[in-house]
């Protein structure tokens, strides 16, 4: 979790979107999901897979890069395949690519 979900939570926090609590428990909440998801390096099939998602959406690098390695670990089967992110763009992004998206939205 420390890689890769930290900075959305630390910047909401930032922000004011989440409270001090709210980063509290959602750490508690990812901490057991980080011993079972894989982290794919960035291959070349990442990065030029990033740079296309940087064309697409509107993501930031390290988004598109994250992306890219989903895409790779899923083979570009994204049906089924879930990404686990706070940050809207990112999340829009791997909607509009098939993804589903974790958490799921608040109804």
């Amino acid at each position: 979790m420390i890689r890769v979900g930290l900075s959305g939570l630390l910047r909401r926090s930032r922000e004011g979107s989440i409270t001090g609590r709210g980063l509290a428990e959602a750490r508690v909440a990812l901490t057991p999901l980080a011993d079972s998801w894989v982290e794919v390096q960035p291959s070349e099939s990442v990065r030029s897979g990033a740079e296309r998602l940087l064309a697409a959406h509107a993501l930031r690098a390290a988004d598109a890069l994250q992306l890219a390695a989903a895409l790779v670990w899923c083979s570009g089967q994204t049906r089924g395949a879930e990404v686990a992110s706070f940050d809207s763009r990112l999340r829009e992004a791997a909607l509009r690519e098939g993804f589903g998206v974790f958490p799921r939205p608040q109804t």
